[in-house]
């Protein structure tokens, strides 16, 4: 999560409320939960022309940092608009699709930030650990060293014995 892509989803939260798109949230993205993206940005617009007028606002300011969007989707229907820039998603959606989709409760894992959370510096984060190894690195930690050195075995297949077939001697 860079720094430029922090500025980024700052210009395209300017956009949203240049054009007065309601009902902003700013959501950094859990790694533990595998996303696909950093952050979304989600907004509400009251009527197809101003979900419209905010997704051209949004590419407008975001194009004049050099950034452009990898996708489109929605846009004719204006429902819900989606503009994918692969390190963050903006969503804008119509008041109905924005309570029937309802991508908060969704994304519950991920962190809501601030349009002034955005420009600080980003903390350092440790990657995200596989759980079945942190789990099994605890269980020997709490467990002790004989508990630990009674592992079980795995199964083993049964042995199979091949027959001898003797030929009758004529």
């Amino acid at each position: 999560m860079s720094m430029e892509t922090r500025q980024q989803v700052a210009q395209a939260v300017r956009a949203v409320e240049s054009k007065k798109g309601e009902d902003l949230a700013i959501l950094e993205m859990d790694r533990a939960s595998g996303p696909f993206t950093d952050y979304f940005v989600v907004c509400t617009g009251t009527n197809p022309r101003q979900v419209q007028a905010i997704c051209d606002e949004v590419q407008r300011g975001l194009q004049s940092m050099g950034a452009r969007a990898a996708s489109i989707e929605g846009y004719n229907q204006a429902e819900w608009v989606l503009l994918d820039y692969v390190d963050f998603v903006v969503h804008i959606f119509s008041e109905r699709a924005r309570k029937f989709y309802d991508l908060e409760r969704l994304w519950k894992s991920a962190t809501r930030l601030t349009s002034a959370d955005l420009l600080k510096k980003p903390a350092a984060r440790k990657p995200a650990k596989r759980a079945a190894a942190t789990r099994s690195a605890k269980a020997r930690s709490t467990a002790g060293p004989k508990a630990s050195s009674k592992r079980r075995k795995p199964p083993t297949a049964k042995k199979t014995t091949k027959r001898t077939v003797r030929k009758k001697s004529k």
